[in-house]
């Protein structure tokens, strides 16, 4: 009778995972965003590294509105045909005003450069929201702007997208199983002429998240990332280009402590960075960047403190 008891109990086991991976197709969850398929990585490979001095404060008029400055002094890299990295020194200050409503978000940002950035998102319904971001430049040809429309089914979303210069794109992505999400996009640049399509794919659990996206343009991109804890993640990505051949990898960390959270990566070019993100009191952070390219004897250094 002893003999009996562990293939039983393994057979039940068995029988359990089975019931447990069987998948519900009438109840699957919504994916994320077509455009958010790689947010899990780029949190650990995409940090916002700067360069010189960084000030940002921001202060709350009332619940809903509040104001923001920041200041920003470092150098600016200038088009060189030498391999020596050219740079000139620059200072910007930026004022901003933010209005948040559960249903409505409003940005707006201008610099003494001349450039006027503004953001809008609204929940049309608790399906349909809108967002839309222009920017205005003195420069000819570098004002821009967008307008989204995005729909959240139950087990989908779609996406269609309007721009300036005559640009239409449409994306959408559905939940196959609980864990994998299948997509693709569409676009159209009326002014240069150019079309592409593309697909992605994600796979999730409670551990790991994989993702590949491939394009006409030649793109191809992969990433991984490892949950390791609910404060450490590992992350790595492997970029190529059909067309020009290039090749990019890198690894990463994303590093949460109790009053401090650092990130990192390395590619394969030698490229290493990392950014400190220390509370050092309530509303008091204080920033830490550095990246170093020992292959163009590129070094960049910031600090910075952020109020509010």
């Amino acid at each position: 009778m002893a003999d009996l008891l562990p293939p039983l109990m393994a057979a039940q086991v068995d029988a359990k995972t089975k019931v447990d991976e069987k998948v519900d197709y009438s109840n699957l969850p919504s994916p994320v965003p077509y455009e958010e398929l790689h947010r899990e990585a780029f949190m650990s490979l995409k940090a916002d590294n700067f360069e010189g001095l960084r000030f940002d404060f921001t202060k709350a008029l009332n619940q809903k509105f509040s104001l923001s400055h920041s200041v920003m002094m470092g150098p600016t890299e200038v088009p060189s045909q030498s391999a020596e990295t050219i740079k000139i020194p620059t200072a910007h200050y930026e004022f901003g005003a933010n209005y948040f409503e559960p249903k409505l978000m409003l940005i707006g940002r201008v610099m003494t450069d001349g450039r006027l950035n503004a953001r809008l998102k609204a929940d049309l319904t608790d399906k349909l929201i809108v967002k839309a971001n222009a920017q205005i430049t003195n420069e000819p040809h570098l004002s821009h702007a967008m307008f989204n429309f995005d729909y959240m089914g139950s087990d989908y979303r779609a996406q269609l997208q309007l721009g300036n210069s005559a640009l239409i794109g449409a994306t959408y992505i559905q939940s196959v199983t609980n864990r994998l999400s299948l997509g693709g996009e569409v676009f159209w640049a009326g002014v240069p002429r150019k079309s592409g399509i593309g697909y992605a794919a994600r796979y999730e659990s409670d551990k790991m998240v994989a993702t590949a996206q491939v394009a006409s343009t030649g793109a191809v991109v992969m990433n991984y990332v490892q949950k390791i804890s609910e404060k450490v993640s590992l992350a790595t990505d492997f970029m190529f280009n059909y067309f020009s051949r290039d090749v990019t990898a890198s690894v990463g960390y994303d590093y949460i402590l109790r009053q401090a959270r650092v990130r990192g990566k390395i590619d394969s070019n030698g490229v290493a960075s990392a950014l400190l993100e220390e509370r050092l009191s309530m509303g008091l952070n204080f920033l830490l960047s550095a990246e170093l390219d020992h292959k163009k004897k590129d070094y960049k250094f910031g600090f910075g403190l952020t109020v509010g």
